[in-house]
């Protein structure tokens, strides 16, 4: 192969190589959330009883939470739920019994642009709405009776609460180190720290953290491999709990008895 081909191919490359780039910088917002908006008129029907709030923010902005009631008179307390980048609350609310079944009312906040929320979606958003949201529950338990709860994407901005509010668990299901590791896992090629605009950098927050910390993660998580949570192990507590599922997925950790028998023991 003479030097005009290996010149050519090279500059193949280095097309390919910048238009990878130039899609993942402009396209990250698409690539890394995909929110399902719903009318303010909209009616949610769940198989549990719930209670819907809605909390103006701004002139612009509406806080949309559902608050899904314990299976008894008077709650244990109360797990603030922050889901994942997929859809809004009607994608996770089938989590709700977990927390229900053993005495807690659980409350799922919709990020903005996500359910009825309404609102420009930035990081910064996410963390003030998310203290907004902890302020609420505050109002009706004392920190003791309050458990964050983080799954996928919300893991960073549970943990973000937690370094400014006390709890009684900060609960983790599924995180990652932090946004721009994600996507390097996939381009390990590409400068991803100046390319991704949400950094939500999990490990950081964790060496905040003076509550309990308790991680589920699973050995077989496509979405947000091991590897990448594996990175926090260094940030936590001695009293801290990490949690492997061996066989685990994304989306399919509370099925697994491992994963029940330790809510168990945290909600009992």
């Amino acid at each position: 192969m003479n030097k005009k081909i290996l010149f050519r191919w090279l500059k193949v490359l280095i097309l390919i190589y910048c238009i990878i780039g130039i899609v993942v910088y402009y396209g990250q917002d698409k690539i890394l959330f995909h929110p399902q908006e719903i009318t303010r008129q909209s009616q949610y029907s769940f198989p549990y009883p719930f209670k819907e709030v809605n909390l103006p923010y701004t002139e612009k902005s509406n806080i949309n939470i559902i608050q899904f009631t314990a299976n008894q008179p008077q709650p244990k307390g109360v797990v603030l739920y922050f889901h994942g980048n997929k859809e809004n609350i009607t994608h996770y609310a089938k989590a709700a019994p977990d927390f229900t079944s053993r005495g807690y009312e659980v409350w799922m906040i919709d990020y903005p642009g996500f359910g009825k929320s309404t609102g420009d979606f930035t990081e910064k958003n996410l963390y003030d709405w998310a203290l907004v949201f902890y302020k609420l529950a505050q109002a009706k338990y004392a920190k003791d009776s309050i458990i964050i709860y983080g799954k996928s994407m919300g893991t960073g901005i549970a943990a973000q609460l937690a370094t400014l509010r006390d709890c009684k668990t900060l609960i983790l299901e599924s995180p990652y180190y932090s946004f721009p590791s994600l996507i390097g896992n996939w381009l390990p090629v590409y400068p991803v720290n100046n390319m991704i605009k949400f950094k939500i950098p999990t490990w950081q927050y964790l060496q905040e953290i003076t509550n309990p910390v308790v991680i589920f993660h699973g050995t077989s998580d496509n979405t947000i491999p091991i590897r990448n949570c594996n990175r926090l192990k260094q940030y936590l507590k001695p009293q801290d709990v990490f949690v492997t599922i061996d066989g685990g997925h994304h989306n399919d950790l509370p099925t697994f008895p491992v994963y029940k028998q330790k809510l168990d023991s945290l909600l009992k």
